[in-house]
């Protein structure tokens, strides 16, 4: 009995993504905003392409399959519809490649589509919120054809799309972090106004000295194990975003920026510090010289022995710093899709409106036969860049390609993988423009004084 009522709980939140634009709230599914809702269904699409090409990449998958007598077969592409497939092509970094071109063509296609939608009066919109059943078995029938790609010069040149489109997303990940500590403290700050301001102040202190604390801690270590005598590329890279962060932090509590922006502290700058400093290892962690890159298991283990290479063809998904990279990147798209943020600068840069005035309580909306429906905020304007929005979702499909391989560059010659110098230099230059830009976020009240950033 317990079962089946469980069953049923899970088919009435299914109905969410089957219904059209406004979503149709069951028992289980909480008041929302249409655009809420339609930003989760479009990150709930995007994780599980993600979770798809995890599980393809997962160690021993192809050996596992050749067990299905049958089922495999040998080739470099797949004949046809046969019961049998290249075990090759469907597990690995090929299939991880396949897999995240097909988000990466459906995100795009919704981006183009989507260009300059005003409002959901607007006719694309209804395909914007509706329709979830078909936008599904439209990524199903991109993600088989996307099997059907010939290896060929495909892998390479995808993966100059994804260093590129990741580049773009690491920005984009910095921007909603500094959002959202930018949301904590401005939250935080108002319940001490309120009352018990000791215990509001020092939990931000709190906060703000882990995260400063976490953040000079790895700096030590990077310094120790990945910073020799023959890396000097690596102490340059350590010792410039050490710096870059302590000007950042410096900048953030300077009286001026204060009276421009009473909201900004160092909790933002001790996130943006500690993600930048994780962004330093994640670059280090892709340089071919094994060296300047030893494993994490022989700093755990503490061991002298110099790390194993890593084989032709080996990706290890389960490296520290892909697996920190996935954690982040499922917070930020998920931040992205439930944001609600009066931080009008970084509103600007994320193509977002300022928060509306309607509560969450006043968006349960009630009809007759009692079914919960999500409220339409957007009658009169988007609440966020449709286009846009899509074009981050591309952008992370790109991330997550780079993330799950680990950022090494295919080889056209042997079909194997390696680790290359380009991945570094774009990882690091990621966290210089990120710092630039979380600066030009502290001054451009006092650089451009006549226009209104309040």
């Amino acid at each position: 009995m317990g079962a089946c009522m469980a069953l049923c709980s899970l088919a009435s939140c299914a109905s969410c993504l089957c219904s059209s634009a406004p979503c149709l709230l069951s028992s289980c599914c909480p008041a929302a905003f249409n655009s809420t809702v339609t930003r989760l269904a479009f990150s709930f699409f995007l994780f599980l392409g993600t979770m798809v090409s995890v599980i393809m990449i997962l160690p021993g998958m192809e050996t596992q399959l050749q067990k299905i007598p049958g089922f495999c077969v040998g080739g470099s592409s797949i004949p046809g519809f046969e019961n049998k497939v290249n075990c090759e092509i469907i597990v690995g970094y090929k299939s991880v490649y396949r897999m995240c071109f097909a988000m990466a063509c459906f995100f795009f296609l919704f981006s183009f589509i989507m260009i300059r939608v005003r409002s959901s009066k607007d006719p694309r919109a209804a395909i914007q919120n509706g329709f979830w059943f078909f936008k599904f078995l439209i990524l199903v029938g991109i993600t088989v054809g996307a099997f059907f790609i010939p290896d060929g010069t495909f892998n390479t040149v995808w993966y100059y799309f994804g260093v590129v489109g990741s580049f773009i997303f690491i920005v984009i990940q910095l921007i909603l972090l500094v959002d959202f500590a930018h949301t904590w403290n401005q939250n935080w700050l108002e319940n001490a106004e309120d009352g018990n301001s000791k215990c509001w102040y020092a939990a931000l202190l709190t906060f703000t000295l882990l995260f400063y604390g976490a953040a000079f801690a790895f700096v030590v270590v990077l310094y120790v194990y990945y910073a020799h005598d023959d890396c000097t590329t690596h102490k340059v890279f350590i010792s410039l975003n050490l710096i870059f962060t302590i000007v950042v932090s410096v900048v953030a509590i300077l009286p001026k920026v204060q009276e421009a922006q009473p909201s900004s502290g160092l909790l933002q700058a001790s996130m943006i510090t500690l993600y930048t400093t994780y962004l330093t290892w994640s670059a280090m962690t892709n340089n071919p010289n094994r060296k300047c890159n030893p494993s994490l298991l022989s700093l755990v283990s503490s061991t002298t022995a110099a790390s194993p290479t890593v084989a032709p063809g080996e990706i290890q998904w389960w490296d520290a710093q892909s697996i920190v990279g996935l954690v982040i990147f499922l917070f930020c798209t998920l931040y992205a899709s439930i944001r609600s943020s009066n931080n009008s600068q970084v509103n600007k840069l994320m193509q977002t409106e300022e928060t509306q005035g309607l509560a969450a309580s006043d968006a349960e909306a009630t009809s007759e036969d009692g079914v919960r429906r999500a409220v339409d905020n957007e009658e009169e304007s988007v609440t966020y860049s449709y286009s846009f929005f899509h074009f981050s979702l591309f952008l992370a499909s790109l991330y997550i390609m780079m993330t799950l391989t680990n950022w090494y560059q295919p080889e056209t010659d042997y079909g194997g993988m390696k680790s290359t110098m380009p991945a570094v230099w774009v990882k690091i230059s990621s966290s210089w423009l990120g710092l630039a830009i979380y600066l030009w976020t502290l001054v451009a009240p006092l650089i451009l004084s006549d226009r209104d950033f309040s």
